[in-house]
């Protein structure tokens, strides 16, 4: 899948959104200024296509009320509405940012990964149940790891990097694999079918990033001050947040699975946080901090 027809799938998907309801007539309108038209109608048919498209590849739905003739962008379920969200914001972002060449000097943008080389390849494996195969450099390994074979189940954008996870082939193990270090990825001939009981859903549900260890579930409580508490209630820890507001303070609610990355990102709050329960995750915070305080002393 080519760039330029993604952005064409998040600009139809954009459009219809921030009008609610548009009628082809008024969609051909917008499309002959946009940069994809060439000043042309959409035809019914490459309508017909985007439509399935967007449909298959992010589960968005593009609906036509039969009284009205007016299409609509349908969400279905909570995670439909994030897809697209994340689609739009990408789309608003990429907009603003080609207007705004003349002030590039003064705007900063962190530096990301890129995984733009592989992220249509790996998109279009999973769009196709096909396997891919790849080189694999961690940064944990001084070498990579060739011709590794994997059935990609899902993608997560994580801290502004791309992960696929999937069945190792060779390995029999589902395993995660930030595509930023990944080389030479290629789709195979090979088609795979998802396991029937592989739930992408539920197998992500209760993981805090990208270590989705199938541990226990545990009921975890964060105490902060009231200030730091607007933060965490603006952009949630997790989907399972729940909080309770006293005079000064709140306290923070998940049900979650205890997981190295979980741990970090509740370790750079700093002293703007406690740990409540579960006793053993403020045992590990305690431990960690303390270790933490030695290298200082060294």
């Amino acid at each position: 899948m080519s760039r330029d027809l993604f952005n064409r799938y998040i600009w139809l998907v954009d459009t219809i959104k921030r009008y609610g309801c548009i009628t082809r007539e008024e969609l051909n309108a917008r499309w002959k200024k946009s940069p994809f038209s060439n000043g042309e109608a959409l035809p019914r048919r490459t309508f017909y296509n985007y439509r399935m498209a967007i449909e298959e590849l992010f589960k968005i739905n593009i609906e036509c009320n039969p009284s009205t003739f007016e299409y609509y962008i349908d969400e279905c379920d909570a995670h439909s509405e994030s897809v697209t969200n994340w689609l739009l914001n990408s789309v608003a972002t990429s907009n603003v940012l080609s207007d705004s060449r003349d002030v590039a000097h003064r705007i900063f943008l962190e530096n990301v990964p890129s995984a733009r080389d592989y992220l249509s390849i790996v998109i279009d494996a999973l769009k196709e149940y096909h396997q891919i195969k790849f080189s694999y450099q961690p940064y944990s390994r001084l070498s990579a790891t060739h011709d590794i074979v994997v059935e990609p189940y899902f993608l997560k954008i994580f801290r502004q990097r791309w992960y696929v996870t999937g069945l190792n082939v060779k390995e029999g193990k589902v395993k995660t694999y930030a595509l930023d270090r990944m080389k030479d990825v290629v789709v195979m001939q090979e088609s795979f079918e998802m396991p029937d009981d592989f739930d992408v859903e539920q197998y992500i549900k209760y993981s805090y990033g990208i270590i989705f260890s199938q541990g226990e579930i545990k009921n975890v409580a964060i105490k902060t001050d009231s200030r730091q508490a607007k933060y965490i209630r603006a952009l949630p820890l997790h989907h399972s947040q729940q909080e309770i507001i006293h005079d000064s303070y709140s306290i923070f609610n998940y049900k979650i699975r205890i997981t190295p990355d979980f741990m970090q990102e509740l370790l750079s709050f700093g002293p703007s946080i406690v740990v409540m329960e579960p006793p053993e995750l403020k045992a590990m915070i305690v431990t960690s901090l303390e270790e933490t305080l030695a290298n200082y002393k060294k």
